[in-house]
């Protein structure tokens, strides 16, 4: 059991989110986009969001910042944390801007924000779940993308509320969390996309 939800928190690590927000974007979207953009835009965010990532961990991990990949302490996430912010940043200027895909664009605020309130958290000396900020965040994107284009994704939805107990219950079995960082994790990865739907949809 205890192998299963590892795996579990692996295989759904919160660097993997954005790029299946992305994806599930480009899938679902009826409007026109060439197929040359879509492959630019998701290899550029693969780079950004998953392999920048990685490579910056055993960085910080080769330098003594950082012990695990599942960032245990308040004292480990401040930098990643940070970085992660800049990454968004970048992303947000350079590869989404909001003249482009209005929706990609809000989308990537929306992490930027709940990756800074993850960090002034740190900061705070308190562990939100940044598994639930990611996971809870994608699925807020993904009813307002439903409600946006008015199409029928109730099992990707009943899908993803699975992943999110499962995901849940598996840092609270590893006890990698408390109850209360896994509600407080929640709470910041829907709150600003739920805010930032006004603007787009």
């Amino acid at each position: 059991m205890n192998q299963l939800l590892k795996s579990i928190s692996f295989i759904f690590h919160p660097v993997l989110m954005p790029l299946l927000g992305v994806v599930f974007y480009f899938s679902k979207s009826p409007r026109f986009i060439p197929m040359e953009i879509i492959r630019a835009k998701i290899i550029s965010l693969s780079i950004l969001t998953i392999f920048l990532p990685i490579l910056l961990y055993y960085l910080l991990k080769n330098i003594g910042q950082v012990q695990s990949f599942y960032l245990n302490s308040t004292k480990e996430r401040i930098l990643p944390l940070f970085i992660n912010g800049c990454i968004s940043v970048l992303i947000i200027n350079r590869v989404l801007p909001p003249t482009e895909i209005i929706e990609l664009y809000y989308f990537f605020v929306g992490i930027l924000i709940s990756t800074l309130a993850c960090f002034i958290l740190a900061l705070l000396n308190f562990k939100a779940s940044i598994h639930m900020i990611a996971v809870c965040g994608v699925t807020m994107f993904y009813i307002a993308l439903s409600i946006h284009f008015s199409i029928n994704i109730n099992g990707t939805l009943a899908l993803m509320f699975i992943l999110i107990g499962a995901i849940a219950t598996s840092r609270l079995h590893l006890k990698a969390h408390t109850p209360i960082e896994l509600l407080i994790g929640a709470f910041i990865g829907l709150l600003p996309q739920l805010i930032l739907v006004n603007y787009w949809l």
